[in-house]
């Protein structure tokens, strides 16, 4: 074995433990803001949220708004530029301390109830140090960047224990590449931070839906519904990266992240599941516990509030991610869609409409179909009972994102 091979080797064994500590650190960090803020030391967010007062809603929102500003303010400061995973990956500089700041900021806003993703602070953080790692190691530079994309991919691993949709999405969004040495290094990196995060016995899962089981009209739905839900992530992504472009990093952010904190909490007086990282919104159209009398209206409503405050929370200056968020609104696409649909040809749950929904949506979202399928038959433990029309969904949506695509650079 050779001193690099040797060198890579021992980068891969300390990225996992070094994505899985992160992991772990950020879940518990969670809780614990959580409990604080919610009062919430068992069940879900929801069900937290639900039982506070309205008035506290909007006051624990408004105050996460006011930290958050005041603390990424102070950080944009002496610099305004923030080094992306991709960045990393490619060669940026990622300073640790810096990434470690701009991460928990975001994991403190979402704990106290803003409506962004929290998967995107274990993956700055465990890429950030896995490079610093990697310099000390002296990498060569693609295996440096193969380090540094798999410390980001084996945090999302140990942040929701999704080991394969970790490595997945090491190999198909940042590196883009499936030889050997790639592969080994994200499985193993993934396996080794879940273990570290979650030990041996695999946790509940993240969204509890029930057995879903397939049908004729399930599969026509997905062959149809899947273009629809191609276009609608593919502009998701496109009004994200707008979004996210134009939101301030001086003084106005000192007023415009508590302001839309605000207007997030008094959203949430009336639809509380919007709180959070998605998991609500989702977890609420798989529920479909309003599948009767006004359910189509509910849904909507639930998918329509999730949308608005998370582009709000982007554009006032939050950052965070959008992988849950996606998740929930993909949910909320399938429900709304799949509700009139199952009153016209019955025979599917509204659950399965939304796993589909959310599956195809994601992988259009991201330009990763492998990613978004697996990341969702990981987090609810289901799908290979309907894996012929989620696969056809997910076919479909890649289709028409591809040819949006090509129109948009035409």
């Amino acid at each position: 074995m050779s001193v690099t091979t040797r060198r890579f080797a021992v980068a891969t064994l300390f990225t996992g433990v070094i994505a899985g500590l992160v992991g772990l650190a950020c879940i518990h960090l969670l809780h614990w803001i959580q409990a604080l803020a919610w009062d919430m030391h068992s069940g879900t967010l929801l069900e937290a949220v639900s039982a506070v007062s309205p008035a506290r809603r909007v006051l624990i929102l408004s105050f996460g708004g006011i930290l958050g500003a005041a603390s990424w303010f102070f950080l944009f400061r002496r610099s305004r530029a923030i080094t992306s995973v991709s960045a990393a990956v490619g060669g940026t500089p990622m300073p640790p301390l810096r990434a470690t700041w701009h991460a928990l900021t975001q994991v403190l806003i979402v704990g106290l109830g803003a409506s962004v993703g929290r998967e995107v602070a274990p993956r700055e953080m465990a890429a950030a140090f896995s490079a610093a790692a990697a310099d000390r190691l002296k990498l060569t530079p693609e295996d440096r960047r193969i380090i540094v994309a798999c410390g980001a991919g084996a945090g999302l691993a140990a942040v929701y224990s999704i080991p394969i949709s970790g490595a997945i999405y090491t190999l198909e969004i940042l590196l883009v590449s499936r030889s050997r040495r790639a592969v080994a290094a994200a499985f193993c990196t993934s396996a080794i931070a879940v273990l570290i995060s979650t030990g041996f016995t695999r946790p509940t899962p993240f969204y509890s839906v029930p057995t879903l089981t397939p049908s004729l009209s399930l599969t026509v739905f997905a062959a149809f519904v899947g273009p629809l839900l191609g276009a609608a992530g593919w502009a998701f992504k496109q009004a994200v990266a707008r979004v996210g472009a134009a939101r301030p990093r001086d003084w106005r952010l000192l007023a415009s992240l508590p302001t839309a904190s605000f207007l997030v909490g008094v959203i949430a007086v009336w639809v509380p599941s919007v709180l959070g990282n998605g998991q609500a919104s989702a977890q609420t159209q798989f529920d479909a516990v309003w599948a009767t009398g006004a359910g189509l209206g509910i849904a909507a409503l639930v998918l329509a509030a999730k949308t608005v405050t998370t582009f709000l929370t982007i554009r006032a200056g939050g950052w965070g991610g959008v992988l849950t968020p996606a998740v929930a609104l993909g949910a909320g696409i399938g429900a709304v869609i799949g509700l009139p649909w199952a009153a016209a040809w019955p025979g599917s749950q509204v659950a399965a409409f939304a796993f589909i929904g959310a599956a195809a949506f994601l992988g259009a979202s991201m330009n990763a179909p492998f990613t978004g399928l697996i990341l969702v038959i990981e987090f609810t433990a289901q799908g290979p009972t309907i894996l012929v029309p989620a696969t056809l969904a997910v076919g479909g949506a890649t289709a028409a994102t591809a040819w949006l695509s090509r129109r948009s650079k035409a």
